[in-house]
């Protein structure tokens, strides 16, 4: 059984793009129910579903399968829920552990968010200085509830 513990930040100021370059997202749901959400991505060239199960604390079930990327085209296009999530992705190595930058487009530009999985809840961590307030419990900064209620109507 797989799990993701993940902690997630508001990024402050534009430093993380001195240390990584982006790499473009693009993602949808097929099912963002709280108990399940079932996302389509597509990454480059590669395409990918994900399973994850209800969030309790930073914890969850995930699991992901690499799938044809034509695949993964035709259930963002044809298939998934719209408006759709396009992003661009940094990844930034910091004090031993990963942080992903999120710097999302359209109705949600302007809201840039990190996110850090840890191997434990309680597992302490240092942060970046561009690191600011975090909104791990605050569910409105789930991806799948940004196609809901995306910032530019908060």
């Amino acid at each position: 059984m797989k799990t993701e513990i993940e902690r997630k930040f508001l990024v402050i100021n534009n430093k993380y793009k001195e240390l990584a370059e982006g790499t473009f997202y693009h993602q949808g749901y097929l099912n963002w129910q709280k108990e399940r959400i079932v996302r389509v991505r597509k990454i480059n060239d590669k395409g990918f579903l994900t399973v994850k199960g209800i969030t309790m604390g930073a914890t969850r079930l995930e699991y992901e399968y690499e799938i044809p990327v034509n695949d993964a085209n035709d259930l963002l296009n044809e298939i998934c829920e719209k408006p759709t999530i396009r992003k661009y992705r940094f990844k930034i190595p910091f004090a031993g552990l990963i942080w992903e930058v999120d710097e999302f487009l359209d109705d949600n530009r302007g809201l840039i968010v990190a996110e850090i999985e840890l191997e434990y809840e309680k597992q302490t961590f240092n942060k970046p200085d561009w690191i600011g307030d975090e909104v791990t419990y605050d569910h409105r900064y789930f991806n799948s509830n940004l196609i809901k209620n995306p910032i530019n109507t908060w």
